[in-house]
């Protein structure tokens, strides 16, 4: 069995690769490669195909994590019946997503950062901001990426497997 993951932002070119690439390298490091796959969307079509933002690159690059081969897709439906966890970056994009989901979803579609131990509730989007705002994007995700990782190990009892 393998456990999906989406995470959703506007436009899949800062937020949503930002938390798919801090939580695929914790499922690796953790020997979860197997059993837990990693995907990231936008709910906008503005972006399709186009590699993530710089600014988020960079950011990330300085704590380890690489962005390089993530491409910027829109939500499909399909995405309800493939995905356990579809989860948003912030309140519009959980909005969007609702208004999408099937009768039938029986998956997780909550909010990121539900999995963290902040009293924050959305990941700010950085894009249009000045300063240091992709570095506050990466510290909220590596938090709630650990809590994510956390609960589904203890959800689906997932085991490491070692190759």
């Amino acid at each position: 069995m393998t456990v999906n993951v989406l995470f959703v932002c506007l436009g899949n070119i800062c937020r949503s690769p930002t938390a798919h690439a801090v939580f695929q390298q914790l499922v690796d490091a953790g020997g979860l490669r197997d059993v837990i796959a990693v995907d990231s969307a936008g709910t906008g079509d503005w972006h399709l195909g186009k590699a993530p933002d710089e600014r988020a690159t960079r950011a990330a690059s300085l704590r380890g994590y690489d962005l390089s081969t993530l491409r910027a897709r829109q939500v499909a439906a399909i995405d309800f019946q493939h995905y356990q966890y579809i989860l948003a970056m912030d309140l519009q994009n959980l909005r969007d997503l609702q208004q999408m989901r099937p009768a039938d979803y029986r998956g997780e579609l909550a909010l990121f950062l539900n999995y963290g131990a902040s009293a924050e509730r959305e990941v700010p989007d950085p894009y249009y901001g000045e300063g240091d705002g992709f570095e506050r994007v990466l510290d909220m995700v590596e938090a709630a990426a650990a809590g994510l990782l956390h609960a589904i190990v203890l959800q689906h009892g997932l085991h490491p497997t070692r190759h």
